[in-house]
């Protein structure tokens, strides 16, 4: 297994005293992380010790971390993302790269619009990545966010991890300020599970290489379950007799089937294969009015990549409304595409 000894201590070597932390070596919690990783991962303790020297904690993001999860009803949260601006600028995103994102859904069964829509709620089709740094942040919550330590140190391991892979200084990647990478937004883990070097260039770069990027988007969905050409969610009346308050406590829950929910007093609008699982979930679609849904397998999918039922709805209702806008010919002119890259001040590696 390489080591990625080498780079690490070339970091060491350039690194300005004057950026150290050694107060965060000098942590018992730190410490035994370190050893941890040394002999887990085969990886030289004095260069990990060399990097972290360079780590710059992060305690301004941890308030964030703490405040309530107060969601906007529907009806609010789809005005920031079915704007015209972001429908428009999936069309274009479309009309610049269709040869990949057909080549992607022909392998993958990931429909172009469906890709486009998450790039697009991500990030607004790779212009607002984040601007930390992904060692920061994640060492920041690893070991000063106890409510999600165990979380973030088995990210900051894959970090790690993934940087080795790359052959890329691991202070070179930028982020959001929970860690999440690139255009798609992937954490650490994700990106080494799913992330695709489509264009064969021996790196899986999802900050600034489309190819990449909509392939990592589709092979994700693709892995947690897309059905090719199946559905996504339909709305429901439900009875007043119904029994479903126990299925509404889990909405995430693919564990019923459709029949069993009519059983229980969801009636479809329209006609569906009874047979296939479902979720059933209410959105505000005004104010004091909530109306019933069945999310079907692929609307499940998409709450894998983000667990809520608004980013779900938000990511088909784009996609729909990015398709409209292709097929009619909205904005004809594509703008120039997002800088390259928002990953490193410095080159990928020539592959070996």
């Amino acid at each position: 297994m390489p080591s990625i000894r080498p780079l690490l201590l070339c970091l060491a070597l350039l690194a300005p005293a004057a950026h150290a932390d050694e107060a965060l070596l000098q942590r018992d919690d730190v410490r035994q992380y370190l050893d941890t990783v040394a002999v887990e991962q085969n990886m030289d303790r004095a260069s990990l010790d060399a990097l972290f020297l360079r780590v710059t904690p992060q305690p301004a993001i941890l308030p964030i971390f703490d405040r309530p999860g107060t969601s906007r009803p529907w009806y609010q949260f789809r005005e920031g993302f079915l704007s015209d601006s972001r429908i428009v600028g999936g069309a274009r995103f479309m009309r610049r790269y269709p040869e990949i994102l057909d080549a992607v859904q022909q392998r993958y069964g990931v429909p172009a619009e469906l890709i486009t829509a998450i790039v697009g709620v991500e990030t607004n089709y790779g212009r607002l990545t984040g601007n930390y740094r992904v060692l920061d942040v994640l060492t920041t919550m690893a070991f000063d966010y106890p409510r999600r330590a165990d979380f973030f140190r088995k990210e900051l391991t894959e970090f790690l991890l993934l940087a080795r892979e790359e052959e890329s200084d691991p202070l070179s990647f930028m982020g959001s300020y929970a860690g999440a990478m690139g255009w798609p937004q992937f954490m650490p883990s994700s990106f080494r599970a799913y992330a695709v070097d489509w264009n064969g260039d021996h790196h899986r770069d999802i900050w600034g290489t489309p190819e990449d990027v909509i392939a990592s988007v589709a092979h994700y969905l693709e892995l947690h379950g897309w059905q090719r050409h199946g559905d996504s969610y339909q709305p429901v009346n439900v009875r007043e007799d119904n029994t479903l308050a126990e299925v509404m406590e889990k909405p995430f829950d693919l564990t019923h089937s459709v029949a069993e929910l009519m059983q229980r007093g969801a009636m479809p609008l329209e006609e569906l294969d009874t047979a296939q699982p479902a979720v059933l979930f209410t959105l505000e679609t005004e104010p004091g009015v909530e109306r019933y849904y069945l999310g079907l397998t692929n609307f499940y999918v998409v709450t894998r990549y983000n667990r809520s039922k608004h980013y779900a709805t938000a990511v088909f209702e784009l996609a729909s409304a990015i398709r409209g806008a292709y097929e009619n010919g909205v904005d004809l002119a594509p703008p120039p595409a997002p800088k390259k890259p928002a990953r490193t001040s410095g080159k990928w590696k020539k592959a070996k």
